[in-house]
């Protein structure tokens, strides 16, 4: 929770190379949350201090803060990007690989967080060693890796495990994040949402 109340806090990471739906799809849906009565703040989080980060598809997004100065979170979106791009400097497969994001994941889980990844975002908590022996799906490109890294692959579109969730791909981020708003706020909260964004939800969702 945000210091000194009781409103909760959701922040989604972004980083260079993410792709673009995977992170504003769930920010629409929570910010619409917010609007219809959820109790908490959301904000984008990069990896590190920046001005800018410029997405998949250049889309260049100002961060609020970084992800490391986030010691209190109570939700963490990690969205993906750029896994079977072949590319090691930008998008997921760099987040998988950097040792301090991947500490501070950690630590936000152990803390009590909540992590929520969309497409690819699933192979950065595999890499952090939190979907290991549990269910877990992701882009449909990545799922033999995702199995090979010991995660229980499942056939769903959206799989809850409790304290974290994983989608499969891009537009599968949307329904994840209708569901958490679901799970935390109720049905005709998340009802409003889907409405006003006249967006049509899939109930393809795997529980635990």
């Amino acid at each position: 929770m945000s210091p000194m109340t009781d409103t909760d806090s959701l922040a989604i990471l972004v980083f260079d190379g993410f792709e673009e739906l995977d992170a504003i799809g769930p920010y629409e849906v929570f910010q619409g949350a917010r609007a219809a009565g959820a109790d908490w703040t959301v904000e984008l989080l990069a990896t590190a201090e920046t001005d800018l980060v410029s997405a998949a598809y250049d889309l260049r997004v100002e961060p609020e803060g970084a992800l490391s100065a986030a010691a209190d979170l109570d939700y963490l979106v990690v969205p993906g990007g750029g896994w079977n791009d072949g590319g090691e400097s930008a998008g997921a497969r760099a987040l998988a690989r950097d040792e301090g994001v991947l500490d501070v994941i950690r630590a936000l889980h152990e803390g009590g967080a909540t992590l929520l990844s969309v497409c690819t975002g699933a192979m950065v908590l595999e890499a952090a060693g939190l979907l290991d022996g549990r269910p877990a799906v992701t882009h449909r490109s990545a799922l033999e890796e995702l199995r090979e890294a010991d995660a229980e692959v499942v056939d769903a579109r959206v799989v809850d495990d409790g304290d974290v969730i994983t989608a499969g791909g891009i537009t599968a981020g949307i329904d994840a994040a209708l569901w958490l708003v679901e799970r935390e706020w109720g049905s005709d909260i998340a009802t409003t949402v889907a409405e006003t964004m006249e967006y049509e939800r899939s109930t393809d969702v795997y529980r635990s």
